[in-house]
């Protein structure tokens, strides 16, 4: 899936069992479901209706581990390729994240170590998964808490850098980014200067919650203004293929679900006027 050719997926939202029939009744172009929620030989009804509907159903990992130095789990792989088959997705996402030592989970999304070591680990960590998979994969920016002492790379270095090396794609969470340059100091739109957004395959959107001057990334709430502006700020670069809101607890009505899309889509608005 070159630059030239990537999916267009439009304005979606991230589909739970707890919102589905939300889900069904909003006004979205695609979904994303959490892969590990997934049963590929009995998809739920409500993720059937939407992909008899056309609505493009992107399969989306949190416990493949690729940032480990262990090579990606081959039952996971299986997994995440199952899934990409029943939902007859276009791609695969997965964070680019340290969730695991051997069988000690770190039960988070930690950041990789950002060296040029772990760089080449990681590369074939990707390669693998790739080779895996019937469909493209695209990896996501995580949100920190830390930073390694031993970094030699920015994020957005090592995102490059791995993409060059081996083709994948790219998921942007502007919602992360927001999370470290509150938490850690790092600029958002440095950030977007320099990630290699020709690669991008969509967007995350998210909310949280500020507490003790510690920005916590929960999906429990509408994004703040400052994320949005994140996101107008990345559609003033480049067109993304798609924007997905999520939102995992604390839901709200259907009204105030549809208004906080309708707030995406300003943003994207907002960020292709002063591309044009």
């Amino acid at each position: 899936m070159a630059a030239t050719d990537r999916a267009e997926l439009g304005v979606g939202i991230g589909w739970r069992s707890e919102i589905d029939l939300t889900v069904e009744r909003l006004d979205v172009d695609f979904v994303e479901v959490v892969a590990e929620n997934v049963h590929p030989a009995r998809l739920s009804e409500s993720l059937a209706l939407l992909r008899a509907r056309g609505v493009p159903v992107i399969p989306h990992g949190v416990a493949l581990g690729i940032g480990g130095a262990d090579r990606p789990d081959a039952a996971r792989l299986a997994h995440l390729a199952a899934c990409a088959e029943a939902l007859e997705a276009p791609l695969v996402s997965e964070h680019l994240a340290f969730v695991r030592e051997g069988d000690l989970e770190a039960g988070h999304l930690l950041p990789v170590p950002r060296t040029r070591e772990a760089l080449a680990v990681i590369a074939e960590n990707v390669r693998l998964a790739q080779a895996a998979l019937p469909v493209p994969l695209a990896l996501e920016n995580v949100a920190a808490l830390f930073g390694w002492p031993e970094d030699e790379l920015t994020e957005a270095e090592f995102l490059g850098e791995l993409v060059e090396r081996t083709g994948v794609k790219l998921l942007v969470d502007v919602a992360n980014l927001y999370t470290n340059q509150v938490n850690l100091g790092l600029d958002a739109r440095d950030a977007l200067d320099e990630l290699p957004l020709s690669e991008l395959a969509y967007v995350h959107v998210a909310g949280g919650h500020l507490h003790g001057g510690v920005w916590h990334d929960t999906h429990t709430a509408a994004a703040p203004e400052a994320v949005l502006d994140i996101l107008a700020e990345l559609c003033g670069r480049v067109r993304p293929p798609g924007v997905l809101l999520e939102w995992d607890d604390e839901y709200p009505s259907d009204r105030a679900m549809a208004a906080e899309l309708d707030r995406i889509r300003a943003a994207m608005s907002r960020g292709r006027a002063a591309r044009g």
